[in-house]
């Protein structure tokens, strides 16, 4: 008896270390941990804007991706929902996609991503989890909103809740042109 004693105190000794370890690492899971960097439009960012609603014009619905690597421009998407008869075939993802077929998983790694509306939350972990280091968008969440049904969720929220990862983050640009594609 006196052994299954000393047994039971120590798996408690043991949970209650697990447990006070596992409330040290609470810091690093909870929100706000992970950066968004806001970063001002560059001149550049506008010309590879108006290739990434030029996709847009073309998908199924108006959303369109390039991305870029050192200026120049390492694939393009839009969305192919209706066509390819996928739900995750938003601009971004198709885009990834092409460029993982063309180049790897490597070079994807500190890429920007353009698209003409800001992010939905399946698009922007893809971004998360390929390593893009910037993602520049056109419309806003807020504004897509007004126009079609949105999971209101930003990007900003999720890079600020990705604590491995800092992602610089662009919005607004040519927003006006990217909203003109819904009619």
């Amino acid at each position: 008896m006196e052994d299954l004693t000393r047994r039971c105190h120590s798996v408690s000794r043991r949970r209650l270390m697990a447990g006070a370890m596992g409330a040290m690492a609470l810091p690093i899971a909870t929100p706000g941990f992970g950066k968004s960097i806001e970063t001002p439009a560059t001149p550049a960012d506008e010309g590879f804007m108006r290739l990434a609603i030029a996709e847009a014009a073309l998908g199924d619905y108006p959303f369109g991706a390039v991305i870029v690597s050192d200026g120049e421009v390492l694939a393009r998407g839009r969305n192919l929902g209706k066509l390819q008869q996928d739900p995750t075939a938003h601009g971004e993802m198709v885009a990834i996609r092409k460029f993982l077929a063309d180049h790897g998983p490597e070079k994807l790694k500190g890429t920007t991503l353009y698209t003409s509306g800001e992010s939905c939350p399946m698009c922007m972990g893809a971004i998360v989890w390929c390593g893009i280091g910037r993602v520049v968008y056109g419309a806003s969440i807020a504004e897509l909103a007004t126009k079609i049904g949105q999971i209101m969720v930003t990007d900003a929220d999720i890079a600020a809740k990705t604590p491995f990862a800092d992602i610089a983050i662009t919005g607004g640009v040519l927003a006006p042109e990217a909203m003109a594609l819904f009619k």
